[in-house]
């Protein structure tokens, strides 16, 4: 009875068997699918997990780099603002400097042509004295002109007896042509200076050749300024003594061209005082 009961149970727990093994089959193909998709969404799930990283990753240096070049964008600003500051200042210092040399061009373009007009005065000058003073001969005296200046040359011969400060009439003429030429010179100065040879001398009126030479000098002024109207304020008087020679006071000759007084033009300089100070 019991054998029955066995074999009837295993009949039933077959043939149950066999339906729940097809539900079974069809379960777990279905789980085997759902369970590769997942493996397959994890992978990818890794794979994306990974790329964002990287990203992220590669966000940051970005990051970083841009900051790191922010920083050196505004240090070369900073760098181009200071060289265009130092570039200004070259700027203004370029501009005084150029303002600078046009006035020094000016001022060496004005005392040129001061310089120019002071060389034709004295030309003109030059000229008028020898025009005024035609009739003399070159022992009596001599007119040059150097260094911006007149020299009338007056031998003691013309002027003087040997050893006298008192001026011969020929003398006189001489300074009377000459003062009308000093009179309409009024913005000249001239310097009236006396010299001698180196024979000492020593008499009641001269103690020296220094008191000779002065008196000579003054006497010449005295004439110029009383005579003939010369304005005092223009002459200035001066004794040179042997001391300013211009031959050899060993020969008769030499010493004779020494024995002169010279009558020194010369236009006044106060402009150009004025420019180069």
């Amino acid at each position: 009875m019991k054998k029955i009961l066995f074999l009837s149970c295993l009949a039933a727990l077959a043939s149950t068997s066999c339906v729940s093994k097809k539900t079974f089959l069809a379960s777990e193909s279905a789980r085997i699918e759902a369970q590769n998709k997942n493996e397959s969404l994890s992978r990818e799930l890794g794979l994306s997990k990974s790329s964002v990283d990287r990203l992220s990753k590669l966000m940051t240096q970005l990051a970083a780099d841009t900051t790191e070049l922010g920083k050196q964008v505004r240090s070369y600003q900073a760098m181009l603002s200071k060289n265009m500051s130092q570039q200004e200042k070259l700027d203004a210092m370029l501009q005084l400097k150029r303002s600078e040399l046009d006035e020094r061009e000016a001022t060496i373009n004005e005392l040129q042509s001061m310089i120019n007009a002071q060389n034709e005065r004295v030309m003109s000058l030059l000229q008028s004295v020898q025009d005024a003073l035609l009739g003399f001969s070159n022992e009596e005296l001599t007119v040059t002109q150097h260094n911006g200046k007149v020299y009338v040359a007056m031998s003691d011969k013309l002027l003087f007896q040997s050893g006298s400060a008192r001026l011969d009439k020929r003398g006189i003429e001489a300074l009377a042509k000459l003062a009308q030429v000093l009179n309409t010179q009024t913005d000249i100065d001239v310097y009236i200076e006396g010299h001698t040879d180196s024979k000492p001398i020593n008499t009641a009126q001269f103690k020296d050749n220094w008191d000779l030479s002065v008196i000579r000098a003054t006497s010449v002024v005295r004439i110029l300024t009383k005579d003939y109207g010369v304005n005092p304020l223009q002459i200035v008087p001066s004794g040179r003594g042997e001391f300013s020679p211009v031959a050899d006071n060993e020969t008769a000759d030499g010493r004779a061209k020494n024995r002169r007084t010279e009558i020194i033009m010369a236009p006044k300089l106060d402009k150009l005082f004025e420019i180069l100070q």
